[in-house]
């Protein structure tokens, strides 16, 4: 799972644009949004887009979503759970 989160970290910051960020500087558990990377509902949506396109997985509703997007080792604990088996 470690490299599925850093993974995951490379591609937030590709699809949100966050160019002054690292991989290494997001932490697996650091809140995603307000007081962590501080990201807000516009992100969230560009984060529903990630899961979709690079995984395969649509969220079911919003609130799954505000679990999911907790932190960066709660989505890939939902993606490990929800990615469809490769054929």
């Amino acid at each position: 799972m470690d490299k599925l989160m850093h993974t995951l970290k490379e591609q937030i910051i590709r699809q949100l644009n966050l160019k002054d960020l690292k991989p290494e500087d997001i932490g697996d558990d650091q809140p995603l949004f307000v007081e962590g990377l501080g990201l807000d509902s516009i992100d969230a949506l560009e984060l529903i887009v990630l899961l979709q396109q690079e995984y395969k997985i649509k969220l079911a509703n919003a609130e799954e979503g505000q679990s999911v997007f907790r932190s960066v080792r709660t989505m890939a604990q939902y993606i490990t759970e929800h990615q469809p088996a490769q054929a």
